[in-house]
């Protein structure tokens, strides 16, 4: 495996030994041996999103968007409408435009304003002008034909862009994130809290749409930094203290709570407070990314990768020092496999392994969690609990070297590769070579039988 390098990487924090896996430039597992380099952003790009097979569009602080042939890179489309950062996108189903096999596009942007986009023909469909407040996150939901933005309010929308009905104004705060719950339910993320609210559509009694406020779950003890939705019955938060709290989706109540595999440092006193803030690379452990298979949560804590399994209320595998720097984005791809990507510009592929029956887990491995350091009663529990629950282990099969700054996210195409933003203003297509290489011979044998059939 080549190694590609555009620049320095870049660190965050110096680090005097690294604790973090390594992999040599053999990597026979990794297929990504080729790149392209995609730019025309002249800012961050945060944002990458999937259209089709075929395309995908990116997002950044520059506020441009740009839609993309992930095939060969070209670029399709240049959107521009927006005059300061996007803060969120998101593409409709075919089902909202009126065009047969024509994609819409949502973008949210710090200028306060909202555009809908033909993604076909890269239009401006609609202009939602002076927004109360920066729209944080967009959502869809497509079996009631409506979409949702999250700012210092919640707002429904039609696919006309009409505003149905809004919630009153959080004070002092955003709603970060919301998911979908069952019997159009609805949690959002605001700072600390989940706040639940039921969307009640038109009906006899009334014409008109309504967010009705059901609960607020203030367990978190620090601001949400992750909300996913895991399967009809079960939502999960993780935040910036690293608090795992898994909820039952219908009642809105705790099924269970977790912290202590992975809260290497309790923070008890300014003196350990002081401690961590400078050595963040060993010590963080919010919780920035989580996805879930519905048997498992993955969640990207700190630099490191945990697999919690739902049944068993455990921690089957993990990797404590995955990066350099924290990881940011995860993904769980086909046969057990993982990538992540981080603050320290490396995107890595992981492979889930079943840990061999004869080679016992010894202390040594975890020895480096130091679990609750303010009490060791506590600490010398959570270590054995969390050696008895590991059965798999993390496996790094490829390490993809290309950016120099954050990798923000990316994309993953089955049949394409992958795609990669960053805050270096680039977009990397990571590429099989094997495959690439088929395909070009592929081709040149085509073209070269066309010239045999047109020879006089």
């Amino acid at each position: 495996m080549l190694k590609w390098l555009l620049g320095g990487r870049e660190i965050q924090e110096p680090v005097e030994k690294s604790l973090v896996l390594c992999i040599g430039d053999e990597q026979p597992q990794n297929p990504y041996t080729e790149l392209q380099v995609l730019k025309g952003h002249s800012d961050i790009v945060r944002f990458v999103a999937w259209i089709d097979d075929f395309r995908f569009v990116s997002a950044g602080d520059d506020g441009v968007v740009f839609v993309w042939n992930v095939q060969n890179g070209e670029r399709l489309h240049e959107l521009r409408g927006h005059s300061r950062p996007i803060t969120a996108i998101a593409v409709f189903p075919l089902m909202y435009s009126s065009q047969p096999e024509s994609h819409l596009l949502l973008t949210a942007s710090s200028d306060k304003n909202i555009i809908m986009w033909d993604l076909d023909s890269g239009s401006q469909i609609h202009l939602l002008m002076e927004i109360p407040s920066s729209v944080k996150c967009l959502m869809i939901i497509e079996r009631l034909d409506i979409w949702l933005s999250g700012g210092n309010e919640v707002c429904i929308w039609n696919k006309d862009a009409e505003l149905l009905h809004k919630t009153v104004c959080f004070k002092d705060a955003d709603v970060s994130s919301m998911i979908e719950l069952p019997k159009n339910g609805i949690a959002a993320a605001v700072r600390k809290e989940l706040v639940i609210f039921k969307l009640v559509a038109p009906s006899q009694e009334s014409e008109t749409w309504e967010i009705i406020e059901m609960r607020r779950l203030s367990n978190h003890e620090d601001d949400i930094r992750a909300l996913i939705k895991v399967n009809d019955r079960t939502f999960a938060s993780g935040s910036h203290v690293g608090e795992l709290i898994i909820w039952d989706a219908l009642e809105w109540t705790v099924q269970a709570t977790e912290s202590q595999f992975w809260n290497t440092a309790p923070q008890r006193d300014k003196q350990a407070e002081i401690k961590i803030s400078k050595s963040p690379n060993q010590h963080e452990i919010c919780i920035n990314h989580l996805i879930s298979d519905k048997e498992n949560i993955f969640a990207a804590i700190g630099t490191g990768i945990y697999v919690y399994n739902l049944q068993t209320r455990t921690v089957i595998a993990y990797q404590q020092m995955a990066h350099d720097s924290r990881v940011l984005h995860i993904a769980k791809l086909a046969n057990n496999q993982l990538v992540s990507c981080s603050e320290d510009g490396s995107v890595r592929l992981w492979e889930l392994q079943e840990l061999p029956p004869a080679e016992p887990v010894t202390s040594g491995l975890f020895s480096m969690l130091g679990i609750g350091r303010t009490n060791k009663q506590q600490s010398q529990m959570a270590k054995h609990k969390l050696e008895c629950s590991v059965l798999k282990t993390l496996e790094l099969i490829g390490d993809l070297i290309g950016h120099s700054g954050a990798v923000r996210m990316f994309l993953y195409f089955e049949d394409h590769g992958m795609v990669t933003c960053s805050t270096d203003h680039l977009i990397i297509l990571w590429k099989d070579g094997e495959r690439e290489s088929r395909l070009r011979s592929k081709k040149l044998l085509q073209i070269l039988e066309q010239d045999e059939q047109y020879e006089p």
